[in-house]
């Protein structure tokens, strides 16, 4: 990959992983309820499907994706119906003050990591990455040794920022009027997001 292209893609990326989406509403949430260091442990799992996405893509897997309408069809009902599940506990939860709470790493673990997975933002966007900027001619796996830990590194540090921002609104409005209204935000962009994955289309890569 050269020079340009990497600056490209890591533009793309930049875009890509800064945009909120659920996987930002999770760890603006977990910073605000657990302070920063309880929460990455939900970083992580947003990692580690970053690295799983993109090794299936390497592998052609989100092109498989593409071609299975059933399979996507009842991949986005599952997950927008448990991103509004979120929303409406989030919601109802809402008066409920701010707590450090005892949650154990692996739950808030495996809870972002569900997020992540069906997150439908994650498809378009390594579907979008992988139709533009693999090149055919090139074995893949000598771009993959640029591409992820460029892509890595920059899910990183975007994910860490949602989380300390979190981290920082929960110290300044805890136990607030102010923070019930931010929690239902949050709450209400987990019940968009998934009415959104519910009506989507599969997401297509546009023409090179």
């Amino acid at each position: 990959m050269s020079f340009e292209a990497w600056t490209i893609f890591a533009l793309f990326w930049v875009v890509f992983v800064t945009t909120p989406g659920p996987n930002a509403v999770n760890c603006i949430t977990n910073g605000m309820a657990l302070g920063f260091t309880r929460a990455l442990p939900g970083v992580l799992a947003i990692l580690t499907q970053a690295t799983l996405f993109l090794l299936l893509s390497a592998f052609g897997v989100t092109a498989l994706i593409e071609a299975s309408p059933t399979v996507f069809f009842i991949a986005k009902i599952i997950g927008a119906g448990f991103l509004i599940y979120l929303g409406i506990r989030g919601w109802l939860s809402a008066r409920t003050p701010v707590k450090a709470q005892e949650r154990p790493a692996k739950h808030i673990y495996l809870h972002a990591l569900a997020i992540a997975v069906i997150n439908p933002k994650s498809v378009a966007g390594y579907l979008a990455a992988f139709s533009q900027f693999i090149q055919p001619g090139v074995p893949v796996w000598d771009q993959m040794i640029v591409i992820m830990p460029t892509a890595l590194t920059l899910t990183a540090l975007s994910y860490l920022g949602f989380t300390a921002l979190g981290a920082g609104i929960g110290r300044a409005a805890l136990k607030a009027v102010f923070n019930i209204w931010i929690r239902r935000t949050m709450a209400i962009c987990f019940i968009i997001y998934g009415m959104l994955l519910g009506f989507s289309n599969i997401p297509q890569p546009e023409a090179s």
